[in-house]
């Protein structure tokens, strides 16, 4: 059955945007690493593609959101130990051999490189697709 939920959070998105692709570009980008970044990049995906598809059937020109969630995604989940699964196996294994990466010592190193490798991300995206 369907609850509507996925509409209601597109048309927030488009609203809090006030429907500016170029706004919610960034914003989705940004919203995408934050989140992947604490969440599985995964079934995060796969609960913003209808959002995306709900938002594109309003006529918003969303190649560029499509861009701003696949590059938020992969990158925000290098910023935690829990962000992306090779960061868990990787932990469990070096802790396996004497050498335990704790959150906190992950998220130092982790967290500032993935918000660097997001604002280069932000570069090419506004390079790519540039405001209206």
């Amino acid at each position: 059955a369907e609850t509507g939920v996925i509409e209601m959070l597109a048309h927030a998105l488009i609203d809090a945007t006030g429907g500016n692709v170029f706004v919610t570009m960034l914003v989705l980008l940004v919203g995408s690493a934050v989140i992947s970044s604490f969440l599985d990049n995964i079934p995060f995906v796969a609960t913003m593609i209808p959002i995306l598809l709900a938002m594109e059937s309003t006529g918003m020109d969303v190649t560029p959101l499509w861009w701003a969630v696949s590059l938020g995604a992969c990158l925000g989940g290098n910023g935690t130990l829990i962000g992306a699964s090779a960061n868990v196996v990787l932990s469990d294994i070096s802790k396996k051999n004497g050498h335990e990466i704790t959150f906190v010592q992950f998220l130092k190193t982790g967290f500032p490189i993935m918000l660097l490798t997001v604002v280069i991300a932000g570069l090419y995206l506004v390079v790519r697709f540039p405001p209206a």
